[in-house]
């Protein structure tokens, strides 16, 4: 495994922050007849509300983020690099195709539920399978006589990148998705589930990418 960039951790780190940073200047601005709770963060972004050039600023630069990270994060494999590359494009077409302040629009929905789908898979896309660890066998255990085995490291795949906690995310995302869509037809909390969701997609990357830092090679080094 080849190791991240130090400026792949920082455009990770900066997709959650931008996010919510980005919807909650904007819900200011927008006043306090904006209900966090039930209104979409793209109504922050429509055409004359209030925050228009914060959220639609967030959104082009958590799109930049993804796009940069997905460059760096070599140890995924490539299927997943391209879907999170998608994701990152789909938030900054979004510029392009924002809700009307009356209601929603058939071009933002297919750009919402393109880049839904492309942050939601590429966890699952992105994994890497490898060897698990080698067993380290003590001099205690070899017998007298034996000679001292040197620790062997852990081959395997970094964390973010094992098929367990990739699907296990990717499932998550998933019923993120069909609770925003029961919220949006019927609870009347679509906001709030739309701001999970999209927080958990802004997130994982910086989990991937931490962990593909943190994960040693075969001589002990950090990859």
């Amino acid at each position: 495994m080849r190791s991240v960039p130090w400026w792949v951790l920082f455009s990770s780190l900066s997709a959650p922050i931008l996010l919510v940073g980005g919807w909650a200047v904007s819900a200011e601005l927008q006043g306090p007849a904006y209900d966090p709770a039930s209104t979409t963060i793209s109504v922050l972004a429509a055409d004359g509300a209030a925050g228009y050039w914060v959220m639609t600023s967030a959104l082009l630069a958590l799109g930049a983020c993804h796009l940069i990270t997905a460059c760096g994060l070599r140890p995924a494999a490539p299927p997943g690099r391209v879907a999170l590359a998608g994701g990152g494009l789909s938030a900054i077409l979004l510029a392009l195709f924002p809700a009307p302040r009356s209601g929603g629009s058939f071009d933002h929905g297919v750009v919402v539920a393109v880049g839904f789908v492309l942050l939601a898979v590429w966890p699952v896309l992105a994994v890497r399978r490898g060897p698990g660890p080698r067993r380290i066998t003590p001099v205690r255990e070899a017998g007298p006589g034996a000679q001292a085995t040197a620790p062997l490291p852990d081959r395997s795949a970094p964390w973010g990148l094992r098929p367990a906690p990739s699907t296990t995310a990717a499932a998550l995302m998933w019923l993120g998705g069909a609770w925003f869509l029961l919220a949006l037809f019927v609870l009347d909390t679509a906001g709030a589930a739309e701001r999970v969701i999209t927080f958990a997609q802004s997130f994982w990357p910086l989990v991937v990418a931490f962990s593909c830092f943190r994960h040693m090679d075969g001589d002990g080094q950090r990859t």
